[in-house]
């Protein structure tokens, strides 16, 4: 059977980003000349933290940091206004807060006209993804979503120059973070500051009810479903239940996450089912078929 795409070919090109980007200062403003690179959403974002710029515990023995920048438009020297600024990590003993109603180090905060943002809060350590597997160990990070209306949303996650296993971690190794693996340094008041200027993309724009034919429970085999749910300008992806990914429309009915993987194809078949491709890997491709669609 002759199979149909249901999106029709974007005429958008996807802009081509150096893996090297910058920010410099030349005396009046920022000037950048890439766009801020993705990174993996992990499994531990929570929607819904609290607007905040303090993150910091009293009873942290944690050591504390200043993380701050601006937010920039694609041009890289024009402040965005009103950008929702969320991170989250986990605290001095490895641990996320993924179910508490504090919302331990997690925050949010909305730019203002200068586009700056900053937030207090203590540096994350490094931690085992799989407590039996010594391979699985994560160097400290934050991660960081930006939302912008009109603009691409970021999921991205921050590193430190020197930290350990950033050499050997898949992501933080990968070229592509180059430019977030960040300096520590000290500020006027002695504590640990971090500077990280962000510079966002353009959007590709998406209709609504082509969001409404993707979104779903996809059944692939073996047991295992993947889920689609919408969030703003992005896709969340979920495997049996759990948070695996965002994604992000690159066009040619085709989402991406980040570093470049996974990537998600969708297909309406001419008897009016849809059908999914999960690129998971450079090795790893799964097929599935809607097994539930949302009204």
């Amino acid at each position: 059977m002759e199979r149909r795409t249901f999106i029709k070919n974007s005429t958008l090109t996807v802009i081509s980003l150096s893996t090297f980007g910058a920010l410099n200062w030349n005396g009046k403003n920022f000037e950048g000349d890439t766009s801020t690179t993705t990174d993996i959403l992990g499994p531990f974002y929570r929607p819904g933290s609290p607007l905040r710029t303090n993150l910091r515990l009293a009873n942290s023995n944690g050591t504390r940091i200043v993380l701050k920048g601006h937010i920039f438009k694609e041009d890289g020297k024009t402040p965005v206004n009103d950008a929702l600024v969320e991170i989250w990590h986990c605290d001095e003993k490895e641990v996320y807060d993924n179910t508490s109603d504090e919302y331990k180090y997690r925050g949010g905060q909305k730019t203002k006209a200068d586009g700056k943002y900053e937030f207090k809060s203590i540096l994350p350590v490094p931690y085992k993804a799989d407590p039996k597997d010594e391979s699985s160990w994560r160097p400290a990070h934050i991660h960081m979503r930006v939302s912008v209306p009109n603009q691409q949303d970021l999921i991205t996650q921050i590193y430190f120059k020197d930290g350990k296993y950033v050499d050997r971690d898949k992501w933080a190794s990968d070229p592509k973070a180059a430019n977030r693996i960040l300096t520590i340094s000290k500020n006027n008041s002695g504590e640990s500051e971090i500077i990280f200027n962000v510079i966002m993309s353009k959007e590709i724009p998406l209709d609504k009810k082509v969001y409404d034919k993707v979104t779903g429970l996809y059944d692939v085999g073996e047991g295992n479903f993947y889920e689609f749910i919408k969030n703003d300008d992005l896709l969340f992806m979920k495997k049996n239940g759990q948070l695996r990914a965002s994604l992000k429309y690159i066009g040619n009915n085709t989402f991406e996450g980040g570093i470049g993987f996974p990537k998600v194809t969708f297909e309406l078949q001419e008897d009016g089912t849809v059908r999914v491709v999960i690129v998971r890997t450079a090795t790893e491709t799964l097929n599935g078929i809607k097994y539930l669609k949302y009204s």
